[in-house]
């Protein structure tokens, strides 16, 4: 597929040329037959073969007549490179002068590159027509008679050859033909290698240079080990088109090469791996006789040869095992490299690296687009617009920007309209063919459920949410993820959600159609909203329907009888967002495993809701007041509720019907004042949310007897004072955030939570002595004599050996600071910003810190130093920003130290030495700073801030480290001394040139002249 596909890479990509020059030969020969042909011209173009050079020789299928043919002049014009053999009789034939003359010509009208060879003569004969060359021109002066002119343009040619670069056999390999014919060859080979054109793989090579580029960096050809890489991507990304420009650029490197592609389909014919076998041998060992062929032989007759190899779309083990052996069977320096959409083979096979295949951003996805939908570079007049609408559709999916492309050209703005409309709703044939490949490749029925499903309702989900959808429906989705992930036909993104390229769902959504016969009352599964709509209006639901989702928005509410989904009985997914039913509820699917209703528009769920294969219950912005009320249903299968931001929910439901529910979302539920006591009785219950649940002020006893919650949240509940002391039982407890609340106090008990990682308090709602709701910094206003501590901490945190941050922003911490952080041995976040210490804490001992942030805590020069910062060994990040102290300490030895925050400082007026791996600093409005640290070894440094700091005179080393900074602010400093604005002004007098080559060098002054 991917030989049929322009190619992508990054934004520095490389346009195509119309006007190339395409060649029929790498090199053409030229001697005199009588001289050469059958020893030194015949051994030489025997080694371009076996060196894979295409080479043109005149082996007697032209005529030997005096005049050179039609034929003969084509093969010319066609040839790369021209190799004049000079024998000493050469100038006795007029038609190798007449050839001379013409190679000689092209070399000026087409560019073509003369390399000549001096076999048994020396050059300076050749240049000044002596000796054998002096007779030979005797003859023909006197034979012509009246026809000086072309004895002229003879040895004219003659001195224009000689004078090039070229090889003397008297000269080279102490005379030796096979060394000399090796010489020619690495160096015809390396002329080749250096002026390949990458563009010469596929018509448009949009950006193929930079990936080939990337590519190079994993294949670090050169190096002695063998190495496997693989390139990985799903259909339509160009996998073939690198791999074959990489065997384009480095085979001459190699003694041995062969390149197979496509062999997923030769490997379906009779004896397909065989012949690939055979194909392997037969590139490298060239001519040499073969005689039996298996995987033993492979390998012994590649042991020692240098080789590179291209396994070009493979989809199965076997064809693996059976070309690309292993790194024994490979001389060293020897590469493979295997294209494939299966992540799993390349893992099985164990290859060094893998490549993944991108898809183009938009800028080279409209450039290869307009290659081919109006060859140029860019869209035509009045096409723009509907050209980046095609883009956008393509997803940056070379094979579908090449289709497209091409079918587009020369069509009017009318018909590319059409083409747009017909392609939201039918996906372009060609393109889909390619990608459901990949599809055809799932062994397993239930793996391709699980691609259909996505591609129809779970497209950008959590991915543990989906699992636990999946698994309810017997799919196996531990393993069938991990195989579609694999086969690159899903991703998860960064923040584990499941995503899917847009042409991948749009493949998997017309196979839906495809097997019901594109009548939406047969199909498994139904999204569209039309068609859904249609078959509730009309009753028209068949049992073959398994999923359902309407996602309306809330201005769109559409009402159905339940009486609808009376023969949808195999129906597992269900999404209808503020959508209305009327009737009984008895008339859904007991199947269903996932429902999904926002805006579920009763107060309570009915009595003959009976959903007992319930896996997933989603009523988000629902009217409910109620769950339920005395009701007997249990859902024993449930595991997921979400009843976030219904506004009008009083209390949670009653959890004894439950029994396996494992995630409780509540999140702002503004109205929830109570939580039932039975959620203490869930044995699997491990993540609570209650986000914003503004007027919940406690949770029952019961719930502090969990041995299974992992996760609690309660941000913004802003009345919630207490934890009870039992919190200590909840063993499982590994997050805690509680930022936003009214909590007075964190219990005693909290230090035997030896699984708690996360813990943050931020901005807690206690009252003031004066009655009023707390400000973040109102506490800093007061002397602090008047400052009264809230006791939030018990006296020791010691036990909290698994925490790893901890966030006490704005927490009022005066007195009870936590005064022995240092036994918090794994903790890497810190965050105490927007407090104020009477006893500032020590941190000492606190070996893999990384972030630490102290902003606006008002410390002195004395409490700064007694912090003693520099003892922080792993610290990547300091916030220091509006504090009092003047002095800053010595941070020199802190040297992972990569980002330093002073802003607002507005006391600092001295800096001491400064870790040199610091790269990035701000220090803006530090009006007090006069003098900055020694520069000079600062070559770490990429972007400084220093603007507003107004006093700011001395910047020694600044003209160093100017040279690694790309962005330097410095607004407002108007006293800088002669000497920094000097070096300023050397920087901006290059700006232009840094503003072309890197877009973000950015220098802003004020009045540096």
């Amino acid at each position: 597929m991917g030989t049929r596909t322009a190619h992508r890479a990054s934004s520095s990509s490389s346009s195509f040329s119309s006007s190339k020059q395409h060649w029929m030969y790498d090199v053409f020969l030229s001697f005199r037959g009588e001289d050469t042909r059958n020893s030194f011209t015949g051994h030489l173009y025997m080694a371009l073969r076996e060196a894979g050079i295409n080479a043109f020789f005149d082996n007697n299928e032209l005529s030997r007549g005096e005049y050179i043919t039609a034929k003969l002049v084509t093969a010319i014009q066609g040839s790369r490179i021209s190799v004049v053999i000079f024998s000493r009789r050469y100038a006795e034939s007029s038609r190798c002068l007449d050839e001379l003359v013409k190679i000689m010509d092209c070399r000026t009208t087409l560019g073509q590159t003369v390399m000549p060879i001096f076999y048994d003569i020396d050059p300076s004969d050749v240049r000044e027509q002596r000796g054998s060359f002096a007779q030979a021109f005797e003859k023909h002066e006197e034979n012509l008679l009246g026809r000086d002119n072309k004895v002229v343009r003879w040895r004219a040619a003659l001195i224009e050859a000689a004078n090039l670069s070229g090889w003397d056999l008297r000269n080279t390999a102490d005379g030796y033909e096979a060394k000399f014919i090796r010489e020619i060859i690495e160096g015809i080979t390396r002329w080749l290698l250096m002026n390949e054109t990458i563009s010469s793989v596929v018509d448009y090579a949009v950006g193929l240079n930079s990936r080939v580029q990337d590519l190079s960096n994993y294949l670090d050809v050169g190096s002695d080990d063998v190495r496997i890489v693989g390139i990985l991507g799903m259909g339509g990304t160009g996998k073939t088109t690198l791999a074959r420009a990489i065997y384009n650029q480095f085979y001459h490197s190699f003694e041995g090469k062969s390149l197979l592609l496509n062999v997923r389909e030769t490997a379906k014919k009779p004896n397909g791996l065989k012949r690939m076998q055979e194909q392997i041998l037969s590139d490298i060992l060239k001519p040499t006789k073969i005689g039996r062929v298996d995987i033993n032989v492979l390998k012994t007759r590649l042991r020692c040869r240098r080789v590179l190899i291209i396994i070009d779309d493979v989809d199965h083990k076997d064809q693996l095992n059976a070309l690309a052996t292993n790194r024994d069977s490979f001389g060293p320096g020897s590469r493979i490299i295997i294209t494939t959409r299966d992540k799993h083979l390349l893992e099985l096979f164990q290859v060094d690296k893998i490549y993944h295949a991108q898809e183009m951003n938009e800028e080279e996805g409209l450039e290869l687009f307009s290659w081919h939908a109006f060859k140029n570079n860019r869209p035509n007049a009045g096409y723009f617009k509907l050209s980046k609408c095609v883009v956008a559709y393509c997803g940056g999916l070379p094979l579908a920007l090449e289709v497209l492309g091409s079918f587009l050209f020369r069509r009017s703005t009318r018909e590319w309209k059409s083409t747009l409309d017909k392609l939201r709703k039918i996906p372009a044939g060609d393109v889909q063919k390619q990608l459901k490949i990949s599809f055809d490749g799932l062994s397993d029925g239930k793996e391709r459920d699980i691609f259909l499903d996505i591609s129809c309702f779970f497209i950008g989900m959590n991915r543990n949410y989906v699992t636990q959808i999946l698994d309810g429906c017997g799919f196996f989705p531990e393993i069938g993820l991990s195989v579609l992930i694999e086969r690159c036909l899903i991703t998860v993104s960064e923040e584990n959600k499941l995503m899917m390229h847009d042409l991948l769902r749009d493949m998997g959504r017309e196979i839906v159609y495809e097997e019901s016969l594109n009548d939406p009352r047969n199909c498994s599964r139904l999204w569209h909203s039309e068609d859904v709509t249609d078959v509730l209006k009309t009753e028209s639901g068949t049992e073959e329907i398994q999923g359902v989702t309407l996602n309306l928005l809330r201005s769109e509410k559409a009402t159905f009888s339940t009486h609808a989904f009376t023969n949808m009985k195999k129906l597992r997914l269900l999404k209808l967002n503020y959508v209305e039913l009327t009737g009984e509820y008895k008339y859904l699917s007991r199947k269903l495993r996932w429902l999904c209703w926002h805006g579920f528009p009763l107060k309570i769920i009915p009595n003959d809701f009976d959903q007992q294969n319930l896996v997933a219950m989603d009523l988000r912005y629902s009217n409910l007041r109620h769950v339920w009320k005395d009701s007997e249903q249990l859902l024993e299968k449930l595991k997921i509720l979400n009843l976030s931001h219904s506004y009008h929910l009083l209390e949670s439901p009653n959890f004894s019907k439950l029994p396996n529910l494992e995630t409780l979302i509540l999140k702002g539920c503004k109205s929830l004042s109570k939580v039932h006591q039975s959620i203490g009785h869930l044995e699997r219950l491990a993540s609570v949310n209650f986000k914003d649940c503004r007027v919940l002020k406690d949770l029952p006893r019961s719930f502090y007897k969990s041995k299974s919650i992992e996760t609690l949240i309660l941000v913004g509940c802003w009345e919630f004072e207490n934890l009870a002391e039992d919190l200590g039982d909840m063993v499982s407890l590994t997050t805690i955030l509680a930022d936003n609340t009214a909590i007075r106090k964190i219990p005693s008990s909290i230090v035997r939570l030896k699984n708690l990682k996360y813990l943050s308090l931020c901005s807690l709602r206690w009252r003031s002595p004066f009655n009023c709701l707390p400000c973040p910094f109102w506490s800093l206003q007061l002397p602090r004599p008047y400052r009264k501590s809230n006791n939030l901490f018990p006296p020791s945190l010691r036990g909290l050996y698994s925490l790893r941050e901890l966030h006490l922003r704005s927490c009022y911490l005066f007195h009870d600071a936590p005064t022995d952080l240092e036994s918090l041995k794994s903790l890497e976040e810190l965050d105490l910003g927007c407090n104020s210490f009477h006893c500032p804490p020590y941190f000492s001992g606190l070996s893999k810190l990384e972030h630490l942030s102290l902003d606006n805590c008002n410390l002195t020069d004395e409490e700064i130093d007694s912090m003693n910062l520099g003892s922080l060994p792993s610290l990547l990040f300091l916030n220091l920003e509006g504090n009092s102290f003047c002095c800053l300490p010595d941070l020199s030895s802190l040297s992972k130290l990569d980002c330093l925050m002073l802003n607002d400082c507005t006391n600092l007026h001295e800096m001491p030495k400064l870790p040199t791996s610091l790269t990035q600093m701000e220090a803006n409005y530090c009006t007090a700073l006069q003098t900055m640290p020694d520069f000079s070894k600062m070559t770490n440094v990429d972007t400084l801030h220093l603007s507003h700091s107004h006093k700011l005179i001395e910047f020694p080393g600044l003209d160093t480290a100017l040279d690694s900074m790309r962005l330097i602010r410095m607004e407002g400093c108007t006293n800088i001394s002669s000497t920094v604005k000097k070096n300023l002004l050397q920087v901006l007098s290059i700006l232009n040139i840094y503003a072309y080559m890197h877009k973000h060098f950015i220098l802003l002054h004020h009045k540096v002249n």
